[in-house]
């Protein structure tokens, strides 16, 4: 496959660059600041800059061009605004499935979070209320939309070792998950077209990744 990347330079996106590279598969990352390119040729990625609060969606379409998939993976990150939730986290989101549709990239994996699905309770700090909001409304906007989309909500992350096992439905208990076992679940998603229109949450757990995703897929 021909996989590209938005938010390439991530910790997440970074360690599926490095499980597709060791499939034989094309990894290419979309990354903002060029400084970063060195980085994702180490993770066996091809770095396209393109930042995504300002690059058009036929620009965009065109790093796109020949692809067997997109993943959103990118995220406005710590210490950034509300203002920046909703111009990366949804609006970034939203452009890399128009710029796919527009490229005939059918398959589209978005990396979201648990906790999106109700409003944000009183008393939730603004930011993160925002980050939450932003979230939902990416996955809300693949509605309808003409790809074989996918969402993943992974609980929260850590950069422990990997377990290869985990726990995946379309409700799961809170719970955290390592970064590389949710890049090797994203890799695992992109080989099973069956999971095509679910939304997943994702925790560690007892089950192994292929046993995980036969059971979403199953009946």
């Amino acid at each position: 496959m021909r996989v590209v990347i938005a938010g390439g330079h991530g910790k997440i996106a970074q360690l599926t660059h490095r499980e597709l590279a060791g499939r034989g598969d094309t990894a290419v990352g979309l990354i903002r600041n060029p400084e970063h390119a060195a980085a994702l040729t180490a993770a066996g990625a091809r770095p396209v800059v393109a930042d995504l609060e300002h690059v058009g969606v036929d620009e965009l379409a065109g790093h796109l061009d020949g692809a067997d998939a997109a993943i959103f993976a990118a995220g406005a990150g710590p210490g950034s605004g509300a203002a920046r939730k909703d111009t990366v986290d949804r609006a970034a989101a939203v452009l890399l499935a128009d710029a796919a549709e527009r490229a005939g990239v059918r398959r589209y994996l978005l990396v979201s979070a648990m906790g999106v699905e109700d409003e944000p309770p009183t008393g939730t700090d603004e930011v993160f209320a925002a980050y939450l909001r932003a979230k939902k409304a990416a996955e809300d906007d693949l509605t309808g939309r003409d790809l074989d989309w996918t969402v993943l909500r992974p609980g929260r992350l850590t950069d422990d070792p990997p377990t290869g096992r985990i726990t995946l439905a379309r409700h799961v208990p809170p719970g955290a998950v390592t970064r590389t076992d949710v890049a090797r679940v994203l890799v695992a998603l992109l080989y099973e077209p069956r999971t095509a229109g679910l939304v997943l949450e994702l925790v560690g757990g007892d089950t192994t990744i292929a046993e995980a995703i036969a059971s979403v897929t199953a009946g």
